[in-house]
């Protein structure tokens, strides 16, 4: 079904869950109270936290003033430098990052996003045109650690360099955190962001429009695109395609809680890393919740869907496009629209879903306790002390989660007693990479040859990106997962500024603390440690399917 701006068609269980569960939507009147901002709507335990959480409905209208301040930023940054800054990073996780990302990759616009404590990937984001940059550093608390690092890392890069880090860097924070505080006493530009919105509904906040807006995006278009469909979206109407969508994610009975973003002629770049963090860490807690999974351009055909999976096709506006337009066939939905449109539209939806799902969308209970184990790690100086259960050529491998590994000494065989654990019916698999993911982004090719030969659905996450993201969902959503960790050794450490830890330290707790809790939540976890990053990625790599070097074709 077509509306401004937006559509939203289905078949299968998806349109028999927009059947069931629109009518009553609009019956009670949940669009209209949605977007006048009712913290009642997911019951009396979420009333707390959505009752501050709300704002992202009014974000087209009442983020218009940033895009004059953007305007004078740039300007003055420029006046300050003396020379354009044409080259813009971004340093933040999750919600921070997320959305600028697929902002600026649609837009064409290049943006330089650090979102990692792997030290080789920050080392060689500092190296890159240094002359010519500026930092937009972003937290809504003030306080992550990846992102404080990363504004330690760049502020002596700068001073390094001759030059003031004040007149370089930008902090994007809620009002009244550390970082706001901190910096607008040091003297740097500051841009506070709507404190009532969350980080995943955050896109069309400072935290998505000062990075994008600095790299040159026509953020005014986006924010034109967002506002046209809103009073669409907060209509009780079951036209609405919020209503629709959030149905048909939430509403299939029986839940079908593996939703496969596949790309189908889309023009925006990136949607579904967008799309993952807003599904995952919106309802994957108490047990239950959705699990994206982007797919890209593969997936199953519709007739080969297993019962637990859900395709969403991200279809071209127009419908121009060979694939797009078209409608969906099995148990799917398809969706289209302009970037601005479709970032209120799954913001909405997503809010639906967990309505049905009977969830508070707004909180993520389980993201701290990996947080804290990180904390705890570096407090006794570092990542792993536990022994490895076995050591293959140049692959450390540990078993966490259960004895599961059996009498498996190499890495095939522990791929293998992994792989043993996971639930054919309902589960998934998990791979999680604490890579370098420009150098080692040909390692994510795994995704597709996995999810063939397990026949189950496979995820692919870059650590600790990941842990703002799918990792809420792989804690707090059904314990149908196993777990696939990949660290190595840096080819080179990097201190963190003003601490008394390095980049190398904090990648290696995340990954540590990460596998720690997961396990103390009686998940399978393989962590395979590379002693020597090549030699053992080529094992890695030949285990999984994957030949042993990027540039060999398949037998």
């Amino acid at each position: 079904m077509t509306s401004s701006g937006v559509a939203v068609s289905a078949s299968g269980a998806a349109a028999d869950a927009i059947s069931r569960h629109v009518p009553e939507l609009v019956r009670d009147g949940f669009a209209g109270k949605l977007f006048h901002q009712d913290p009642d709507l997911w019951g009396p335990e979420a009333h707390s936290e959505a009752s501050k959480r709300l704002s992202w409905v009014g974000l087209p209208r009442s983020s218009r003033p940033l895009l004059g301040e953007i305007a004078a930023l740039r300007s003055e940054l420029d006046e300050q430098a003396g020379h354009p800054l044409d080259h813009v990073v971004l340093c933040g996780m999750g919600g921070s990052s997320l959305a600028p990302e697929v902002i600026c990759a649609t837009a064409g616009v290049e943006l330089t996003v650090l979102d990692s404590s792997d030290p080789d990937y920050v080392r060689h984001a500092l190296q890159d045109r240094l002359d010519r940059t500026v930092v937009v550093v972003s937290s809504k608390s003030g306080s992550t650690a990846e992102t404080d690092s990363q504004k330690r890392a760049y502020e002596q890069a700068f001073r390094d360099a001759g030059i003031d880090p004040t007149h370089r860097i930008v902090l994007v924070t809620d009002p009244g955190s550390p970082m706001d505080e901190a910096g607008r006493k040091a003297g740097y530009h500051v841009v506070n962001a709507d404190p009532n919105v969350g980080g995943r509904y955050s896109a069309l906040t400072a935290f998505g429009l000062v990075p994008s807006g600095l790299a040159g995006v026509d953020i005014e278009g986006l924010l034109d695109d967002a506002e046209a469909v809103a009073d669409l979206l907060a209509a009780d109407d079951e036209a609405n395609p919020a209503l629709r969508l959030g149905s048909a994610l939430g509403g299939t009975a029986p839940l079908r809680d593996k939703v496969l973003l596949t790309d189908a002629g889309t023009e925006i770049t990136g949607f579904g890393d967008w799309a993952e963090q807003l599904i995952a860490e919106s309802t994957g807690k108490n047990g239950t919740g959705l699990l994206p999974v982007v797919v890209g351009t593969g997936g199953p055909a519709a007739d080969q869907l297993a019962d637990d999976e859900l395709v969403v096709l991200l279809q071209a506006t127009d419908g121009d496009d060979a694939d797009g337009g078209s409608e969906p066939k099995g148990d799917a939905v398809a969706v289209s629209g302009t970037l601005g449109a479709q970032l209120l539209l799954w913001e909405a939806a997503v809010a639906t879903a967990g309505r049905l799902l009977g969830i508070n969308p707004f909180d993520q209970p389980d993201v701290e306790s990996a947080k804290q184990a990180a904390r705890d790690l570096m407090a006794q100086g570092g990542g792993t002390t536990d022994e490895p259960a076995f050591t293959d050529g140049a692959v450390e491998v540990r078993a966490l989660g259960g004895s599961w590994l059996g009498d498996a000494r190499d890495v095939s065989a522990a791929v293998e007693a992994l792989f043993a654990q996971l639930d054919r019916d309902r589960g998934y698999l998990a791979v999680m990479a604490y890579l370098d993911r420009a150098s080692d982004s040909a390692l994510a090719e795994v995704r597709p040859v996995l999810a063939r030969r397990l026949s189950r659905p496979v995820t692919f996450g870059w650590g600790p990106r990941f842990l703002h993201s799918t990792g809420q969902y792989h804690k707090g959503g059904p314990a149908t997962g196993v777990y696939l960790q990949v660290t190595t050794v840096p080819e080179k450490d990097l201190e963190v500024p003003g601490q008394d830890f390095s980049f190398g330290v904090l990648i290696a707790a995340q990954a540590a603390g990460d596998a720690q809790v997961l396990a103390e939540h009686g998940r399978p976890v393989l962590r395979l440690h590379l002693t020597d990053h090549d030699r053992g990625l080529a094992q890695l790599r030949q285990a999984l399917g994957l030949p042993a070097h990027p540039t060999e074709q398949p037998t």
